[in-house]
């Protein structure tokens, strides 16, 4: 069967949703888009291949959250609960925090799932984008960073790993900066003391009604900040392509044999692992599949991957295309990524094509 391309896929996906009546946004809210929050990520990430199969060894924890429910996706810019008169710990208990209390009749569940969730790659001294698509302005926004020892790979959030870090006051939309599809602030944060992986939680009190929001971002701090994702919200999904934040330049393209080259990244280091990414880019004429290799340093294994099949025996590391990447026209190309154990360090993987 043909692979639509990705705009036709978010279509499809869209047709989809309405088909079998998953509610989209009724009315426009918000979220934080950079560092995304866990949903705002699933779906700009997987949002036109919310059925691909692979999402369940690639991203497990999307995976389990679409699975939960995918309208905590559809829906990524209405978590949020009403009425809480400003007891926010009141009102939303420990490990709960990034359901904002199992609102939306537990629609937003599987955000508060521990595990290894996407992080983005940020400096001690970052920009918090806020996305406001219905121009509901601000009572005020909190920000809050969690304390240095805390892991949300293993630990639930709770209230009391939580730092307020930045707070801003009563900001109406007209203050806010107008973009597509709505107004956005960027709040700059400082949070020192931090290194590897980390939350942020923000809290935006909508100035229309008692509405709290509340949004779980996952970052690892130690590289530098990333860029703002320019997704808009529209009334059907749209995804656009995901943000990655690059810890180190470009390299140029090695081991073109066979019709491709590829290019390494570390996108994001922590202690006792780190992000890779891998652009693989066909010659001057079109292939129809890829196979990347390369050698881990001694005692380093691969553990997770996605947009590849990867294998491993000792240090030699095999990616094979995925079903809907490995056919590339002349010139264009696809990339996939993986977390493996260790210290990051230069990699020099090799490309083949199968033509």
């Amino acid at each position: 069967m043909k692979v639509l391309p990705r705009t036709l896929a978010a279509l499809a996906a869209a047709i989809v949703v309405l088909t079998v009546g998953w509610a989209l946004p009724a009315q426009a809210h918000g979220n934080i888009q950079n560092p995304p929050s866990r949903n705002f990520y699933c779906w700009e990430r997987w949002g036109a291949e919310f059925q691909n199969p692979a999402m369940a060894t690639e991203d497990p924890m999307c995976w389990q959250a679409w699975q939960a429910d995918p309208n905590a996706m559809w829906n990524w810019n209405g978590l949020f609960r009403e009425g809480v008169a400003g007891n926010h710990q009141g009102a939303i208990p420990d490990g709960q925090l990034c359901s904002a209390g199992r609102s939306n009749s537990g629609r937003y569940n599987a955000l508060d799932t521990v595990g290894n969730w996407h992080a983005t790659n940020v400096s001690n001294s970052f920009t918090a984008h806020v996305f406001d698509q219905a121009s509901h302005g601000a009572d005020y926004i909190r920000l809050y960073v969690t304390k240095q020892g805390f892991n949300p790979v293993t630990q639930p959030l709770t209230w009391a790993n939580l730092e307020l870090v930045k707070e801003i006051g009563n900001t109406p939309a007209s203050q806010w900066n107008q973009v597509s599809g709505g107004v956005a602030l960027d709040i700059p944060v400082s949070a020192p003391g931090r290194t590897g992986r980390h939350m942020v939680y923000t809290i935006w009190q909508a100035s229309h009604l008692d509405q709290s929001y509340y949004w779980c971002s996952d970052v690892n701090f130690g590289g530098t900040s990333s860029p703002s994702p320019t997704a808009t919200a529209t009334s059907s999904p749209t995804p656009t392509p995901t943000p990655t934040a690059t810890a180190s330049p470009t390299p140029s393209p090695t081991g073109g044999a066979a019709g491709c080259a590829v290019t390494y990244t570390t996108a994001s280091s922590w202690s006792g692992g780190y992000q890779g990414d891998i652009k693989v880019t066909a010659g001057s004429s079109a292939i129809k599949g890829w196979t990347v290799k390369w050698t881990l340093p001694s005692g380093q294994t691969v553990s997770q991957s996605w947009n590849a099949t990867v294998t491993s025996s000792g240090s030699a590391v095999t990616a094979t295309n995925a079903s809907y990447n490995g056919a590339l026209g002349a010139g264009a190309s696809t990339s996939f990524g993986f977390i493996a154990t260790g210290t990051a360090s230069a990699l020099t993987p090799t490309c083949a094509a199968t033509v």
